[in-house]
């Protein structure tokens, strides 16, 4: 007898629960799958709490035990005989009942956090140890990326004619993350050579009942169904479910009419819950006709609404642009703040950029300020976004806010990671890169969440991405200039160069991308200040001869700042020569320097642009 023999001879199925759960119930809390070395007797004992409430079906422990997730534990080099274990326990728990090998996604929900390349190598080298082991079939569940499914189902497909199980986990009702109908989604996976196709994961039996309403019965394979048991608290600085066994009881005839032939549980589900889905269904024939309900979806996004201002990466193609960097204050007093924000409005800049805590530093928050100078001032503020400081909630959050608020120019960057701040011990988010939040931010304009979910409106962001000329190889710079042109980025913003050649070859290097570039000048205000900037700031290297220059007069402050204005109009001069777009970043909010360069830059150059366009 087979497991795909049942199913044809109109059984309903009965899966386990969740593994981790009780595993973390009873105290374990590092790698789960690693427990088949060192703990056998306890994950042999859960395989048997399952099977004795009810189980035909037990998945072995082996959900992360590839090397990519391993190797979060330095246990990569022990693949092998990590699920080599898993199989061998689960074989010795069952008696007749099925062993499935289980390997769950990788990518989860940040579709670029690893390549196709590494997760078929990953993937073929765990399924290769579940197949030599005898598994009754393979179990593929928790995959939030489509694609990654369907690329190691098609591996999984040539590599045997085992059962095999593809299950998808959902962001929302009846969609992928992608927007891909949950229909369509698991048409595509049985026409793969899936045996059964399903959901798990992530959503309880009301939300997972409502997306298989609008799944029909498929042509060959058979439904699935491996709900949460609810959503789950955090309390005393652990997870718990909540769950009652109870309602379990109650949902398992609604899954059976909805056509689900194999059912188990997930996350917080225990033996109690799935004892609950036995006693009702054991015995009885699945459905074998439906109605589908086809669920109307209202889509509306409305279209962006008009910024109020040109976006900055346009108006740079068609005159002179200068915008200047005011950092944010470190203290609640913001009026020397507002002082220079006016000034450098007076001296007819087209934006005041605002960074995201610089350096780590708490400061007034960027957005909050950048709200104030348009509304006060009728200045076009440029708001930073830092990776460091937001996960994926907040980041969405926090650009739903920029949006509400009217903000639609922003700067997508990394961030300094936290050690390098006032508060060494904070954590570094991090949850996606750069590239990530242009991308996220560009789906934002299409009115979509990260996870599919629509807005209702479309965003109007222009995007800024940081660049920095000043690394060895500027061709390197270049190639990541050009990836983020591939991401979304509209134009660039510029770490600043402190060198006229550098300069040079910054144009040379970038003269055929077509879009626009920001190039960074900053005033030095001491010798110390640049000794700082070229040893201990990361991005930013200083010449020889402009630390000569400032170190003539380390024992005048005066004309230190006056040499550093100096070197700043040189730099100008040269840097109008070659970009549309000057980027003035002031230090330690000494705006009058930044003033004086606008204004010298608007003295100086007033007929650049057509002059550049003439010779065009």
């Amino acid at each position: 007898m087979s497991l795909i023999t049942d199913l044809e001879q109109n059984k309903i199925l009965i899966g386990d629960g969740a593994m981790g759960t009780l595993l973390y119930s009873y105290g374990s809390d590092f790698c789960y799958e690693e427990l088949n070395l060192s703990q056998e007797e306890q994950i042999y004992n859960i395989h048997r709490a399952y099977l004795d409430a009810g189980a035909d079906i037990i998945q072995t422990n082996t959900y992360a035990a590839n090397y990519s997730k391993l190797e979060r534990y330095g246990l990569q080099d022990h693949v092998k005989e990590i699920n080599k274990a898993a199989v061998h326990i689960a074989r010795t728990a069952a008696h007749n009942e099925y062993v499935v090998g289980t390997i769950g996604g990788i990518r989860g929900i940040k579709p670029n956090s690893i390549s196709l390349d590494e997760i078929k190598r990953s993937f073929r080298e765990q399924l290769y140890c579940l197949l030599m082991e005898n598994v009754d079939g393979i179990q593929l569940e928790t995959y939030y990326d489509l694609e990654e499914l369907e690329t190691v189902l098609e591996i999984a497909r040539k590599e045997t004619s085992l059962p095999i199980i593809a299950q998808v986990s959902l962001q929302e009702v009846g969609f992928m993350q992608d927007r891909t109908p949950i229909s369509d989604a698991l048409n595509r996976l049985e026409n793969l050579g899936a045996d059964v196709v399903g959901v798990n994961c992530r959503l309880g039996p009301y939300h997972m009942l409502m997306t298989l309403e609008e799944v029909p019965l498929p042509n060959q394979a058979y439904l699935s169904a491996f709900p949460n048991a609810s959503l789950p608290s955090y309390t005393d600085g652990r997870f718990k479910y909540e769950g009652d066994a109870d309602y379990f009881k109650e949902c398992a005839h609604l899954f059976r009419q909805q056509g689900v032939r194999l059912l188990g549980g997930c996350c917080g589900t225990t033996p109690a819950h799935i004892r609950a889905f036995s006693s009702e269904l054991k015995n009885l024939e699945p459905v074998t006709e439906k109605e589908v309900k086809q669920r109307k979806q209202k889509i509306v996004i409305q279209s962006a609404s008009k910024p109020k201002y040109v976006p900055l990466s346009e108006e740079v193609k068609k005159k002179q642009s200068i915008i200047v960097e005011l950092d944010p204050p470190r203290k609640l007093d913001t009026s020397r703040f507002m002082e220079g924000a006016k000034a450098l409005k007076e001296a007819g800049i087209d934006a005041l950029t605002l960074a995201d805590n610089s350096l780590a530093s708490p400061r007034v928050c960027n957005s909050a300020l950048g709200s104030i100078v348009q509304s006060q001032l009728n200045l076009r503020p440029l708001v930073h976004i830092t990776c460091r400081d937001r996960n994926l909630i907040g980041l969405q959050s926090h650009l739903m806010g920029l949006h509400t608020h009217g903000i639609h120019e922003v700067l997508a960057v990394t961030g300094d990671p936290a050690s390098v701040g006032d508060f060494p011990g904070a954590s570094s988010v991090y949850d996606v890169t750069s590239f990530e939040l242009i991308k996220l931010i560009k789906q934002f304009n299409e009115g979509l969440s990260l996870s599919g979910k629509e807005l209702g409106e479309k965003t109007s962001f222009t995007v800024g991405a940081a660049f920095n000329p000043n690394i060895r190889s500027i061709d390197k710079a270049v190639e990541r200039l050009e990836k983020k042109i591939a991401y979304g980025a509209d134009y660039f913003i510029s770490q600043p160069v402190f060198s006229e050649q550098r300069l040079i070859e910054t144009y040379e290097a970038t003269k055929h991308i077509d879009k626009p570039i920001y190039i960074g000048i900053m005033p030095l205000t001491s010798s110390r200040n640049a000794e700082f900037l070229h040893h201990e700031v990361p991005g930013i290297k200083l010449s020889d001869s402009v630390r000569d220059r400032m170190g003539k007069y380390k024992d005048d402050p005066k004309q230190a700042c006056e040499e550093g204005l100096l070197i700043a109009k040189s730099l100008l001069d040269t840097a109008m020569e070659l970009f549309n777009g000057i980027y003035l970043i002031t230090p330690f909010i000494r705006y009058e320097l930044t003033v004086e360069l606008a204004q010298y830059a608007r003295a100086n150059h007033p007929s650049l642009l057509a002059r550049r366009s003439q010779n065009a």
